[in-house]
């Protein structure tokens, strides 16, 4: 599995608290764009329609700038490919508890481009701050450990 793009946001903005993974239906010019990495997943999310899944503001530049025709829209809504169980399921959770469905990475499976999803619940500012006061204390227990300091 090769990750094509992450959503390096995502686990700073939201608290993951399942991952899915789905398939998306793109057209050649996309999937060729997509494996180059011209790919944007910050800002997009998932949304579930007349049980149909669907990713809205992921955005794919062109593969050919120049060769591309003038109806191409980059940041348009993509059917995702989820069984029906995981939809019903998604569906459920969504209405419960408060949740947003947010793309983590695109890879490259066999041929095939996928997204995994992630079930999250936004932080709250002071969430944000501890999160990145773990982050300085793990860098400088990384940096003890090599013996920088």
């Amino acid at each position: 599995m090769e990750t094509l793009v992450t959503n390096k946001k995502a686990y700073f903005d939201y608290e993951i608290l399942e991952k899915f993974e789905a398939g998306i239906v793109l057209s050649g010019i996309e999937i060729k764009a997509a494996k180059t990495g011209k790919a944007n997943l910050s800002g997009s999310f998932a949304i579930v329609k007349n049980n149909e899944a669907y990713i809205l503001n992921l955005s794919i530049a062109p593969y050919q700038p120049k060769n591309i025709n003038f109806t191409y829209i980059p940041d348009k809504t993509r059917k995702l490919l989820l069984h029906k169980k995981q939809i019903t399921y998604l569906l459920s959770k969504k209405r419960q508890k408060n949740l947003t469905l947010i793309p983590l990475r695109m890879y490259n499976k066999n041929g095939l481009i996928k997204i995994e999803l992630g079930l999250a619940k936004g932080k709250k500012k002071f969430d944000k701050r501890e999160t990145l006061k773990k982050k300085e204390i793990k860098r400088k227990i990384d940096r003890a450990k090599r013996g920088d300091i």
